[in-house]
């Protein structure tokens, strides 16, 4: 829930800001790419942070190999996609490369439900809401991607 609510929280606020007077976030694309960089940062934070790293590195699907080199290079490559959708320039690719990204890494969230794993001591997302949650995310890269 917290990634919806930094991708919520993050948007509103750069909309604001552009409606008082900051150019560069005056209109919801903008303000979009802020909220989604902003829940991109979070997440990937927890590809390096001690127990929600291992928590990560558990939901990997067990047949691929080196769960833990793909944890750390998904955060990397999150982290990345963070900063370019912060540069007008890069932004559409970003956008594209971030839904991209999430789409390869949803059979990790549908392998965590299915095990019944826990994320942070608390149980991972049922695989309907987290279906949902990917949904919105995937949505929000591509208005970012395709959009104006």
């Amino acid at each position: 829930m917290a990634p919806l609510i930094a991708l919520i929280v993050g948007t509103g606020l750069a909309r604001l800001a552009g409606l008082v007077g900051i150019d560069a976030l005056d209109g919801w694309q903008p303000a979009l790419r802020i909220g989604l960089a902003l829940m991109f940062a979070l997440t990937a934070s927890a590809h390096f942070a001690g127990g929600r790293r291992d928590d990560l590195i558990a939901m990997v699907p067990p047949r691929l190999p080196r769960p833990d080199l793909l944890v750390t290079l998904t955060g990397l490559l999150e982290l990345a996609g963070a900063v370019a959708l912060l540069v007008p320039a890069t932004a559409r690719w970003a956008a594209a490369a971030l839904g991209l990204l999430m789409l390869a890494m949803f059979p990790a969230n549908v392998s965590a439900a299915r095990r019944r794993l826990t994320l942070a001591g608390r149980p991972v997302t049922p695989l309907a809401g987290r279906t949902a949650l990917q949904f919105v995310f995937v949505a929000a890269a591509a208005v970012i991607s395709f959009g104006p």
